[in-house]
């Protein structure tokens, strides 16, 4: 195993495998062939034709286009074409900083090959030149990767919150941090990869945070994601996701992007250029 491995198993790609996913014209996502023809029987929503799924023309307004959408999603999840339902949506456009097309169900993101949005968070233990990174473990009931290693915090971009609302939340429900401390984060680029997913596509972008946190912070999970935290020295941290799969897929990569910004994979690895530029595939 290696480095370049753990890149390579998040950009598991093929376009050829998939179909546009349009709204207004533009295209916002890749559908697999069966996925699309479950949506057929949905005419006043969906239209699938020979240029991919589009939504249907007198949906006019992102209001009007969620409404509809939410209504065929709910009655997939009913048949279980759907799984794991969560009452959190994501916006849905064609870039991050543009106005939301319509927004849709955390669930059906996938299904939808649709550019999903996160945030993780490094959090770190100086010790003069040694740094300890805080390692979260996954509850064993989590629906993708129980019991996998995490970061400190982490979570997806929910449509409504700024990424620096969604970050003070997320810092409070899955560490206890309180929000004078985790304000001081500080953003550190993103990555983003395109990976197959099941019957569908996770195209992920994740914004990035280092967290100094003092010496004596001990974090304490309060939603239920994680089943506990340990410091390691980074040595063991670069160790584990280097040789073992036991971090969860994008959390690797998470960890990696560290490595590289702090020296420990440096350019004259044999994998530098092609670990970097799949750090960055979408």
């Amino acid at each position: 195993m290696s480095y370049l491995d753990r890149v390579r198993a998040c950009n598991d790609f093929d376009r050829s495998g998939y179909v546009p996913f349009l709204v207004a014209g533009n295209e916002v996502g890749l559908v697999r062939p069966a996925f699309a023809s479950t949506l057929v029987e949905f005419t006043g929503v969906f239209q699938v034709d020979d240029r991919g799924v589009s939504l249907a023309d007198d949906l006019r307004t992102p209001d009007e286009r969620t409404q509809a959408v939410d209504s065929v999603l709910r009655r997939l999840a009913e048949r279980d074409v759907i799984r794991h339902w969560r009452n959190e949506s994501y916006p849905v456009a064609t870039a991050f900083s543009a106005p939301p097309l319509l927004t849709m169900a955390r669930a059906a993101a996938t299904l939808f090959g649709i550019r999903a949005y996160g945030l993780h968070v490094n959090g770190i233990v100086r010790d003069g030149a040694d740094i300890h990174m805080w390692i979260g473990r996954r509850s064993a009931d989590r629906a993708v990767a129980p019991d996998k290693l995490d970061q400190l915090v982490a979570g997806g971009q929910p449509a409504g919150l700024s990424l620096a609302e969604n970050l003070i939340k997320e810092c409070a429900e899955e560490a206890d941090i309180p929000q004078t401390l985790s304000e001081t984060a500080v953003p550190v680029g993103a990555i983003s990869y395109r990976t197959a997913w099941g019957e569908g596509l996770k195209r992920d972008v994740l914004f990035l945070y280092d967290l100094v946190l003092p010496v004596d912070f001990v974090p304490r999970n309060t939603d239920g994601e994680l089943a506990g935290f340990d410091l390691w020295p980074l040595a063991r941290v670069a160790e584990r996701v280097r040789d073992t799969d036991d971090f969860k897929f994008n959390c690797s990569l998470v960890v990696i992007d560290f490595l590289i910004r702090h020296g420990r994979i440096a350019p004259d690895h044999p994998d530098y250029l092609e670990i970097i530029a799949g750090l960055h595939s979408e």
